[in-house]
């Protein structure tokens, strides 16, 4: 009741009939009672640690790259990541080519892309498994098995039976090409027909690591070390077969993402305060969510609105992001506790931490009086104002310390599969419940 109405009951109090109308009104109009509930936002991405792998040979009659010929990798990278890849020494019991770990560098510090010749980053190294014949097309394979389980080393210029090698640079010459919007082409010839050490390379694997928190989650992706050999390297180091260690990184690459500390938003008789698919960016603040994961512009903003009803921005605990699950630990979940009315409607975005302005939103509005999963209404957005590159692997990705290039669109939902990669399901990324 307004406070007009009230005045007037209570001045009427000598009046018995007219108190009882007073107190009869007073329960016809009374506000339903709130509803106390709890929203919980959780990032539930069982994540990977390889932004992107695969398997590469020598595109013609032969997959073998014999002296003279070349093989090609194409991918995306952002600043501190590196490319790695690993092929067979043909002519040997169990050697391979790969980069020293983490990889092939790629920026330089200040985040210019390297090109050029990048040999002197490639080594020779022996798998462990087998005892060293002089190198040559008579070598037998499989050979005679080291008794002892070596691990791997690398040959410099001679191996452990005393053998002798060219350096690697000299059998194998790695170039790099920038090719723009963070994508780059790494063409590697065989050279070795000018040595005294010709030999074929096998077909191979690649692996490129995320990076979070300027660290590598894998920083070792194909093999390390001074540790035994795993995850099918022998395979290829002995028989050029890259086919089981192609599966194994496969199984290691997909998407990697946190999410922005939460925006919830209760409302009630307007439509959603947020976005409009369809319509460009507002500027009133969701630009700043989608590409930097900041709330606070567009919370500010929605408080100033008639029909806003309560504005939330929830940061996880400790780490302000929500990180996904990985290496055993759950991902991060955050929590508001709202008192609602009937007609309430709930709005929730938050970024897509490793994109350019990708982020999750509400496609409908949530019922803020009901209790249950409402993943499933959730989608994922972009924005518009940014051009996109490779999620986790741009160098324009404001949380992979680059700075968003402009675009103009309207905002619309992302494809999946997506120009770039295939995502999980929506509700095997982020959860959202009311309880």
């Amino acid at each position: 009741m307004h406070s007009k109405h009230i005045t007037f009951c209570l001045s009427m109090g000598l009046i018995p009939f007219l108190l009882m109308s007073c107190d009869k009104d007073n329960d016809n109009n009374a506000m339903p009672p709130a509803v106390s509930s709890t929203i919980v936002v959780e990032n539930v991405l069982q994540a990977k640690p390889l932004v992107e792998s695969g398997n590469f040979q020598h595109e013609g009659s032969s997959p073998l790259t014999m002296p003279g010929e070349s093989f090609s990798v194409h991918f995306s990278a952002a600043k501190g990541q590196a490319v790695s890849f690993a092929t067979m020494y043909g002519w040997s019991n169990d050697l391979f080519f790969a980069p020293a770990n983490p990889g092939i560098k790629l920026y330089t510090e200040e985040g210019t892309p390297i090109e050029g010749d990048v040999s002197a980053q490639i080594k020779l190294w022996d798998n462990g498994t087998r005892i060293n014949q002089a190198p040559g097309a008579a070598v037998n394979h499989p050979g005679t098995a080291e008794t002892t389980g070596q691990n791997i080393m690398e040959v410099n210029g001679t191996d452990a039976q005393g053998n002798k090698y060219a350096a690697a640079s000299a059998l194998m010459k790695a170039e790099l090409k920038y090719d723009g919007n963070s994508t780059f082409t790494l063409t590697v010839t065989n050279t070795s027909g000018a040595t005294t050490n010709p030999t074929p390379f096998s077909p191979g694997v690649w692996a490129i690591s995320y990076i979070a928190g300027g660290s590598l989650l894998n920083p070792n992706p194909l093999y390390e070390n001074g540790k035994p050999s795993a995850n099918g390297l022998t395979n290829i180091a002995e028989m050029g077969n890259n086919a089981a260690l192609g599966t194994y990184i496969q199984g290691q690459t997909g998407i990697f993402t946190p999410l922005s500390p939460v925006l919830v938003v209760v409302y009630n008789g307007i439509d959603n305060p947020l976005f409009k698919t369809g319509e460009n960016d507002r500027g009133k603040g969701l630009k700043e969510l989608a590409q930097q994961g900041n709330a606070n512009i567009l919370a500010a903003y929605l408080k100033t609105l008639s029909g806003v009803k309560s504005v939330y921005v929830l940061p996880a605990a400790n780490t302000n992001i929500l990180l996904p699950a990985i290496n055993g630990q759950a991902g991060a979940k955050v929590s508001q506790q709202l008192s609602v009315n009937e007609g309430d409607k709930i709005a929730v975005a938050t970024m897509y931490g490793f994109s350019n302005d990708w982020f999750f939103a509400t496609k409908t509005p949530i019922d803020a009086t009901k209790k249950g999963d409402f993943s499933s209404g959730i989608g994922l957005y972009d924005n518009g104002t940014a051009i996109d590159q490779f999620p986790g692997a741009g160098i324009t990705q404001f949380n992979l310390a680059g700075t968003p290039l402009v675009e103009n669109k309207a905002i619309q939902e992302v494809p999946n599969p997506n120009a770039f990669t295939t995502l999980p399901s929506i509700p095997e990324i982020i959860k959202v419940t009311i309880q």
